[in-house]
């Protein structure tokens, strides 16, 4: 499995420093937002590893457990997890450790339930709540 995007992603973040922000959003309507003041992603060499710094926000700290972790696919199994491959387990892809915290990959359904295959930001309610929607967006920093 190939992550064109990964590929996009580096090339914009080794130009000039980046910040990322996630913006969510629950079935209920209640909506949150995390900022991280340092984002890059390494090159395919690096196997795409995440740095990610510099928490603010409301949502909760769910990304910072992935710094420094490499991009795990069913096929490149490059997380912390010993003897599971987060990205088959959860039917997902991302900067696993053991697994996650954030799972902005996950499997997408059409109501509130609770699960960790489901797209979820662990430190918001301190849960796996699926979520409506989320939005990661990139842009240099200020």
């Amino acid at each position: 499995m190939v992550f064109t995007g990964n590929d996009m992603l580096h090339r914009l973040t080794s130009l000039k420093p980046q910040e990322l922000r996630v913006d969510m959003e629950r079935f209920n309507g209640e909506k949150v937002y995390a900022v991280y003041s340092q984002f890059s992603v390494g090159d395919e060499a690096s196997k795409y590893k995440l740095e990610v710094q510099g928490y603010s926000g409301n949502a909760g700290d769910s990304l910072s457990y992935s710094n420094n972790m490499k991009f795990t696919t069913r096929d490149q199994d490059n997380d912390g997890h010993y003897g599971i491959n987060c990205a088959t387990r959860y039917r997902s892809a991302g900067w696993f450790d053991s697994c996650f915290h954030a799972n902005p990959n996950g499997q997408y359904i059409d109501s509130e339930k609770t699960g960790d295959r489901y797209i979820t930001w662990k430190h918001w309610k301190n849960s796996y709540i699926s979520l409506k929607s989320i939005q990661l967006m990139i842009r240099p920093r200020a």
